[in-house]
């Protein structure tokens, strides 16, 4: 794990450099072996999509080799809403005059992607003054990881991802005003072994084009409400877990389109359906021994640090909940019994708490279960190494583990309850802003704001079928 904390520390710590000729040589090998004809520039948004640019494939190379390739693009890729709705104010706004953000490309992960035909992706970094962008979701989680890595500990993250299948693409949804949905799976197929036939064929499409891509799944399942399908991907770093989750989204809505099909990931997208994210933390030291594990050979109990990683998710998790349920929608998945969390309580393999503990010596992590399937990431996975980095500075403990209904548990305070509570409370939290840095929180509050000015003068379906004949 030493070379990974190297990586960690220098990324956060020094300035970019450009790219060399022997990256350069190994896209172009690539594009040799696949047939590539079209390069993809992309970056992670706030949202954790992938926002960039097409190029011929050819001419990218070639422009590459020469030097004549300075990529940029507007910076307010990194401040929009949903639906790219410019800010009013702050760095990425009409203040700011929308000026354009540098664009470093790292072709030493440049990737095939399967699901789209002789197609390539690039991933770039947003730099600002020869520096990583401090704003830009990937530079927000590489700090924390540094932060950590200062503590003597990396973390090793796998990822669960819920989403729900509807029949018809996203154009249909769109023309039928969102009307109608229908999902893909009439019932309940949680864990079940007969889905429909276009369920089955996108499930092996999706692990297939994955697997080309070299991103293996461990399990697809079938999940609990009609039409939901959860995804489990292996342990690995951090930061490439999370880029790994956002070409997964990306896969799974283009496999799902070619399919007649829709992939939402939004966190309720219907009453009483909430999908989620769940995000799978290990910790080691620098020489890879585990160090969550009282006995790190088959112990099941916490070590110190253990419990201080819990106690600090626990009281920092609640406090930055815009980066893990960024919009009005997600705090509707957070209901009781709902198998999302509704309290902040921890347990041992207990599925209603907010952090589950689970396994045993080695592989016994911490299962954070609040964000979900709409959070980025980045961010989610940025707020929980924060929340653990704050348990161990400040030396916590957490309160005593909730073995039965923790929905039920009258000592557990709740989560928040709407995005309006949680900016608040982001906003004016001196943690949050000594942990993340105040830019940091200012930025993330500002988007998570535009959520709510959106919501706020719209009249919903729900609100027409109660108040129109009655009130």
């Amino acid at each position: 794990m030493r070379a990974t904390m190297g990586a960690a520390r220098s990324r956060a710590a020094r300035p970019s450099t450009a790219t060399t000729a022997a990256p350069v040589g190994q896209l172009d090998r690539l594009v040799d072996a696949f047939g590539i004809d079209t390069v993809l520039l992309a970056t992670v948004d706030a949202q954790g999509r992938l926002k960039g640019k097409e190029f011929d494939a050819a001419g990218f190379v070639r422009r590459l080799r020469s030097g004549a390739l300075s990529p940029e693009m507007c910076g307010y890729v990194l401040g929009t809403d949903l639906s790219m709705t410019p800010a009013q104010t702050g760095p990425f706004s009409w203040q700011s005059g929308f000026g354009d953000v540098a664009l470093l490309p790292d072709l030493r992960r440049a990737r095939v992607l399967p699901w789209l035909p002789s197609t390539a992706l690039v991933l770039a970094e947003p730099i600002s003054g020869g520096y990583p962008h401090p704003l830009a979701p990937g530079t927000v989680l590489t700090e924390e990881l540094a932060r950590l890595a200062e503590r003597g500990v990396v973390p090793a993250v796998g990822i669960e991802s819920e989403f729900v299948l509807y029949e018809g693409t996203a154009r249909d949804a769109a023309v039928a005003g969102w009307r109608g949905l229908r999902p893909a799976v009439w019932d309940s197929r949680d864990y079940a072994l007969d889905s429909p036939a276009p369920v089955r064929e996108f499930s092996r499409r999706l692990r297939q084009v994955l697997a080309a891509a070299g991103m293996p799944v461990e399990a697809v399942k079938g999940e609990g409400a009609p039409g939901q399908v959860e995804v489990t991907f292996p342990y690995g770093e951090a930061l490439e877990a999370c880029e790994q989750h956002v070409l997964f989204k990306h896969a799974a809505k283009t496999v799902a389109d070619d399919a007649g099909l829709t992939a939402s990931f939004m966190a309720a997208p219907s009453t009483g359906v909430g999908s989620g994210l769940h995000l799978h933390v290990s910790l080691v030291d620098f020489d890879g021994r585990p160090v969550l594990a009282a006995d790190p050979a088959d112990g099941i109990e916490l070590s110190e640090l253990g419990e201080q990683a819990v106690a600090g998710l626990l009281a920092v998790l609640p406090q930055v909940a815009p980066m893990w349920a960024p919009y009005v929608n997600s705090y509707k998945r957070l209901a009781d019994h709902s198998f999302a969390p509704a309290r902040l309580a921890w347990g041992r393999d207990n599925r209603t708490c907010a952090v589950r503990v689970v396994g045993h010596g080695r592989s016994l992590r911490l299962e954070v279960r609040l964000p979900g399937a709409d959070a980025n990431p980045m961010l989610a996975l940025a707020a929980a190494l924060a929340g653990i980095r704050h348990g161990m500075e400040a030396g916590l403990k957490p309160p005593p583990a909730v073995s039965g209904d923790a929905y039920e548990h009258p000592d557990a305070s709740l989560v928040p309850q709407s995005l309006e509570e949680a900016v608040g409370t982001f906003e004016t939290s001196a943690s949050a802003g000594e942990l993340l840095a105040e830019p940091v929180v200012a930025h993330l509050a500002r988007v998570a704001r535009m959520d709510l000015e959106h919501h706020a003068s719209r009249v919903t379906d729900a609100e027409v079928e109660r108040g129109l004949a009655q009130v």
